[in-house]
C-alpha cells in the first residue's frame, strides 16, 4: 500500500490541528503541525519566525522523507519543496464566529484563564482574534481563504473540502473514504 502523506489546512481555529491528530491516530501514522516547525520556540511563545530554509530543513530532518505523515497548518507561502510530496490535501472550512470562539476559548484555556492573564497576553490575544477574523477577507497580510483557493489550484495531488462543523470523527471518516 502507499504511503500517505497528507496535508490538512485552513484558517486558524478551524480544526485542522486537532483533524490532524485524529487522522493520525486513525491511520497509525505521525501528526506534524507547521507551527512547530514556523516558530522558535519562545516565552512567550509564536513571537519569533525561523527563516523559511530553517523551517523546510527542519521539516527534512524530522519527517518529509518518511513514507506516511499528517501535517496539519498552514504553508502556503513557503510549501516549496514540501507540497509536491502530498498524496492528498484538505481544506478544511468553518463560519468565522466558531473558527472565533474556538481561538478566544483555546487562548484562554493556554494562559490558565483570563483572571491570570497579563494586560500584554490579553493584548497579544485581541492583537491574534483580530488578525484570525480577516481570514475571510483578506485584510490583513498572511493567510486568508483567497490565498489558500488559489495555492490549491497548483497543487498536483487531490483536494477535498471539509466542513469543520462535523464531528472530527466524521471528518476522519470522509478522509479515509478518500483514501479507498
Amino acid at each position: 500500500m502507499p504511503g500517505h502523506r497528507i496535508h490538512i489546512f485552513g484558517a486558524s481555529g478551524s480544526g485542522t490541528s486537532t483533524l490532524g491528530r485524529a487522522l493520525a491516530g486513525s491511520l497509525a501514522s505521525q501528526h506534524f503541525d507547521s507551527d512547530d516547525f514556523y516558530w522558535l520556540p519562545t516565552d512567550p511563545p509564536f513571537t519569533d519566525k525561523r527563516r523559511v530554509a530553517d523551517r523546510v530543513n527542519l521539516m527534512e530532518q524530522v519527517f518529509l522523507p518518511r513514507r506516511d505523515w499528517v501535517l496539519s497548518g498552514s504553508l502556503d507561502s513557503w510549501s516549496d519543496g514540501i507540497a509536491h510530496r502530498f498524496t492528498l490535501a484538505v481544506f478544511v472550512e468553518l463560519e468565522t464566529k466558531e473558527r472565533l470562539t474556538r481561538l478566544e476559548a483555546r487562548e484562554e484555556r493556554r494562559l490558565g484563564g483570563w483572571a491570570s492573564a497579563t494586560p500584554g497576553e490579553r493584548a497579544a490575544v485581541k492583537g491574534f482574534l483580530d488578525w484570525a477574523a480577516g481570514y475571510d477577507t483578506g485584510v490583513f497580510a498572511g493567510r486568508s481563504r483567497d490565498r489558500h483557493l488559489h495555492w490549491m489550484q497548483g497543487l498536483a495531488c487531490p483536494v477535498m473540502h471539509l466542513n469543520a462543523a462535523a464531528p472530527v470523527e466524521d471528518l476522519v471518516s470522509q478522509i479515509l473514504q478518500e483514501l479507498d
